[in-house]
């Protein structure tokens, strides 16, 4: 798969994750992508930790509004009914609970849910902005991201680099599967078809379980 592929086969399986009524807030990058793939009878309320509830999809090129932003500074629309608010209310939603669910990228993540995508050590970055609260205030915390990075595991039996937030990951969705983090470890949930258990171990930092009824991966 090339990188548009992977990354349609990300989005489409993380839009069967959200359901209607839901509050979602979308991580830059990637999770972005998911909207396209929602079903048109599920209507979520996408939150943005930079001041609104009622984010919609991005505008046609040459209809940006410079006034309405995501957290990213992507430009954005906003559905009927949508609410906008100053950055503190907008935390205060987050550090209530009141967020369903998040999906977020990653540059690593583990066996115990821990998960680092924030900061490289010796590369210079403008800081760690709201994943620390999006990932201890939601309800729910899915990482979208591709499965390795250039040969590389991204999902390992411990994180080497600077954590974000602890023991707060509930599942994992890459082109390759989709896995759930479990106390008895991390369990392969589904695969792809065009992959095998060993492909999908070979290309894993640590030792996945692989249940019973493991199915093939979803909407792809």
């Amino acid at each position: 798969m090339d990188k548009n592929q992977i990354r349609d086969v990300i989005a489409r399986r993380a839009a069967m994750e959200l359901h209607d009524g839901d509050v979602v807030n979308l991580g830059i990058g990637l999770p972005t992508e998911v909207l396209k793939y929602l079903p048109s009878n599920v209507h979520v309320a996408m939150q943005s930790e930079n001041g609104c509830i009622g984010m919609g999809n991005p505008p046609a090129p040459g209809n940006e509004n410079p006034n309405l932003i995501n957290a990213g500074g992507g430009p954005i629309t906003l559905v009927p009914g949508a609410s906008c608010f100053d950055s503190a209310t907008s935390f205060a939603i987050i550090r209530g609970g009141h967020v369903n669910v998040t999906l977020l990228g990653s540059l690593q993540v583990d066996e115990k849910g821990n998960i680092a995508n924030w900061a490289i050590p010796g590369v210079k970055v403008p800081g760690i902005g709201g994943a620390m609260d999006l990932i201890t205030g939601a309800r729910r915390v899915i990482v979208t991201m591709e499965h390795t990075a250039k040969g590389q595991h991204k999902i390992l039996k411990e994180c080497t680099l600077p954590l974000t937030a602890a023991g707060q990951v509930n599942t994992i969705i890459t082109e390759m599967g989709v896995m759930e983090v479990t106390h008895e470890g991390l369990v392969l949930k589904e695969i792809h078809p065009e992959f095998t258990v060993d492909q999908v171990q070979a290309a894993t930092g640590c030792t996945l379980v692989i249940p019973d009824d493991l199915i093939p991966m979803q909407n792809v």
